[in-house]
Parts: structure tokens; C-alpha cells; sequence
């Protein structure tokens, strides 16, 4: 449970941020065209929501966005565990694996969009690539710096290869797995809302370039708060299952190696 003088001072914090948007027109500071009106763009919110437009767009970029972080994930994992675990593979692969990372995997949607159509598969693609690396990364690192000790202990035990992934490498690995997690929850979101920018008929993402369209930046400010909203509470459901699945983690594990 968060300290309710957090949360106090949390709100608190988002009131004077919306009080200092909206004087920055009422005073003349910057001009409505640019900065909007927070008052306009929660009046935009309201109609999306009472008229029930938004539904349909907003499911569309939630599956989108669901699926590419669950199968970006699965795969960061696998991939992550196999070449963590196979270092002639790793060796092989790492300059692969780089210079894919390397590559700016924006300028995929185009292409994802000739070979996967303008539906929601090359938008899930897009997700995918990007989710993909950032679980990957994580997972590789976790698993290689399981203590050797812990291995040797392991082994001593007649530990099979087997019995090593299950009891140690996947528990040690797990805190990186989750940590990255969070971080890909908002790639997803990316993929999706950039994929429905290169070519789609429904999405937020299509909103919001609709509205850009037009000028309409409260319109461009509604579509950007609803997809953080709603990555926000995907992001507090890893969180959940973050907290149910490493509950046997002892605190002071979180503060080995940190400076006294």
C-alpha cells in the first residue's frame, strides 16, 4: 500500500500541473493553438467516452499492443535464456543481435506495412521487434550473472541442467525479466501507435494523426492522455504479478552490492 501522504502529495502535484497549463493561456503566456486548453481536452475525453467512439479505436490499439507485448516478451525470454545459456550460439548470434538492436526499427513499420498489409498484424510486428529486445537484453544479463557459486553448490547437489534452469537461472533471472517488463509495456504502446501513423482506418494512433491533421491539438493532447492512461495500467498489472511472483525474495536481496 502506497503512504496515503504520497498519494496526497501526488495529486497534488498533477492539480498545480493543470492549473499551470491552463494559466499559461488565460494569461496570454503561449497561445491555445499551441499548448491547447486541459479543460477542452477533458471536455474531448467526456464526448469520446458518453458517445462511445473511442471504444472501437481504443480496442483496436489495446489488442495491438497486448498481443506484441506478449509475444515480444515470450520470445525476449526464450532467446534470452537459450543464447545466455549456449555461448557458441551467443558468439554466432551477437553481432546479429547487435546490429539489429542498433538499427532504428521505426523505419520497419513501412515495410512491415507492404509485407503484413495496413491491419493490425504488421502493427503487432512493429511491437514485437521493439518488446522483443528490450526483454531479451534483460534476460540475457540476468541469466549470465547468476553467482558461480550458487552453480557449483547447484551442481555438487547432482543437480541436473534441467533442475539448474528451473531452481536457479529462472529465479535469478526473474527480477531482470520484470524490470524490463515495465519498460516494455511503453515500447509496445509505441509500436502500435506508430504503426497505426504509417497507414490504418481506426487506433488512437489514427486519432491523433487525424486530429494533428486538422490542427486540433486538444484533440492531439486527448489521444496522448488516454494512451498513457491506459499504459499505465497495464504497467500496474506487471506490477501486480511482479509482487504475487517474487514475494520469496528477501528485501535485503534488493541492496547487495549497494554502497553503504
Amino acid at each position: 500500500m502506497k503512504n496515503p501522504r504520497i498519494v496526497l502529495v501526488q495529486i497534488l502535484i498533477f492539480i498545480l500541473f493543470i492549473a499551470g497549463w491552463k494559466a499559461l493561456t488565460t494569461f496570454g503566456i503561449m497561445s491555445k493553438f499551441f499548448v491547447g486548453d486541459p479543460f477542452v481536452v477533458a471536455a474531448r475525453l467526456y464526448d469520446w467516452f458518453s458517445t462511445g467512439m473511442i471504444f472501437r479505436h481504443l480496442g483496436i490499439t489495446l489488442y495491438e499492443t497486448v498481443v506484441a507485448f506478449i509475444l515480444g516478451s515470450v520470445l525476449g525470454l526464450l532467446v534470452g535464456l537459450w543464447l545466455a545459456l549456449s555461448p557458441t550460439a551467443s558468439l554466432l548470434a551477437s553481432p546479429y543481435l547487435k546490429g539489429f538492436n542498433a538499427m532504428p526499427r521505426v523505419i520497419l513499420a513501412p515495410i512491415f506495412a507492404v509485407w503484413f498489409g495496413l491491419g493490425v498484424t504488421s502493427k503487432i510486428a512493429l511491437g514485437i521487434t521493439l518488446v522483443f529486445f528490450v526483454v531479451f537484453f534483460n534476460v540475457y544479463q540476468g541469466v549470465r550473472e547468476v553467482s558461480p557459486v550458487t552453480l557449483a553448490n547447484a551442481r555438487m547437489l547432482g543437480a541436473s541442467r534441467a533442475q539448474l534452469l528451473r531452481t536457479v537461472y529462472i529465479p535469478s533471472a526473474t527480477s531482470w525479466v520484470f524490470s524490463s517488463l515495465h519498460a516494455a509495456v511503453g515500447m509496445a504502446f509505441v509500436g502500435a501507435v506508430i504503426g497505426e501513423y504509417m497507414g490504418s482506418s481506426a487506433g488512437v494512433g489514427y486519432l491523433i494523426l487525424e486530429a494533428e491533421g486538422l490542427f486540433d491539438i486538444n484533440g492531439v493532447f486527448a489521444g496522448v492522455i488516454l494512451l498513457t492512461f491506459f499504459a499505465l495500467i497495464l504497467d500496474a498489472i506487471v506490477g501486480i504479478v511482479e509482487a504475487r511472483l517474487l514475494h520469496w525474495q528477501p528485501r535485503e536481496a534488493t541492496t547487495v552490492g549497494a554502497p553503504a
